[in-house]
């Protein structure tokens, strides 16, 4: 029986790369996407037993229903929570909630929780979620707080604020390690990129903008230093397939594809019962 993988933003970009090598690997793939005809295009250049489910994983009861419906559908071998945004102005989901926090945080985690009883069938399973060195943008000033979904004071800077969301994430995900440490079910964080850029369809929606100021002089280089999402998918690839990772939950990889602490070291305790304590509350207010 076929392995399956479910790769959520995977109609294009990193995400798309990433289903292709799955498949590539033996993996039965799906994406979840919000464009039926990016999805259909997904399927075909993922070939094999490719398939697209249509959501727009910034509705939480989008997320929570396309969960229930892939958990009814038995064992899941593989999450990769890829999905997220960055945006130079400030975006609303459908529950009122900033877009950002909503698809770099909650999302993945609602999907994952609905996932759970999917991946412990499968076990041994990977839960893998892509994380980013926007983090990085989101203490340049000390670490973010979490009292609410959005930090109060100054302008709007859309990597600092994918960075805050990701960190929330980040914190998260490391609980989740431990929280399934004897399930198997491993757990890992991939930040792809680095301190880098790569090509993508939300890329080019980006302006200088999205910087925080006392990094905004660098933008030209990132501009010229973009990558290509084909390049950086195999890190994530990594963490969900590699051998040596069996046995492995909590690790965090970088782009080269090898443990890193550069963004652990941010998640602080405070940071992790901040976060815990505000999910809760927005999910269950």
């Amino acid at each position: 029986m076929a392995r399956k993988a479910l790769v959520t933003g995977g109609t294009g970009g990193i995400g798309l790369h990433v289903a292709v090598q799955l498949q590539g690997q033996g993996f039965e793939v799906t994406v979840i996407g919000r464009d039926p005809g990016r999805g259909q295009d997904a399927v075909v250049k993922v070939g094999g037993s490719a398939r697209f489910i249509q959501a727009d994983l910034s509705s939480l009861d989008e997320v929570r229903s396309v969960g229930a419906r892939l958990s009814d559908e038995g064992p899941l071998h593989l999450l990769v929570n890829n999905v997220g945004g960055m945006w130079p102005t400030r975006r609303e989901t459908v529950d009122g909630i900033d877009a950002g926090f909503a698809l770099n945080h909650l999302s993945p985690l609602v999907l994952t929780t609905a996932l759970l009883d999917a991946l412990r069938a499968g076990a041994p399973s990977r839960i893998v979620n892509v994380t980013s060195s926007s983090i990085t943008a989101a203490v340049i000033d000390g670490l973010p707080t979490y009292e609410d979904v959005e930090q109060t004071g100054g302008d709007y800077y859309g990597m600092a604020v994918t960075g805050r969301a990701k960190l929330a994430h980040l914190a998260h995900t490391l609980d989740l390690a431990e929280e399934l440490s004897s399930s198997g079910v491993s757990v890992f964080a991939v930040d792809p990129v680095g301190p880098g850029a790569v090509k993508t369809p939300n890329s080019a929606e980006m302006t200088p903008e999205i910087l925080p100021p006392a990094i905004r002089g660098f933008w030209d280089q990132i501009q010229a230093g973009m990558g290509s999402p084909a390049d950086v998918a195999g890190s994530i690839v990594t963490a969900a397939t590699d051998p040596a990772f069996d046995d492995t939950t909590g690790v965090v990889l970088g782009p080269d594809a090898a443990p890193s602490q550069d963004l652990v070291k941010f998640v602080t305790p405070e940071i992790s019962e901040s976060v815990r304590a505000l999910t809760h509350r927005v999910l269950t207010g």
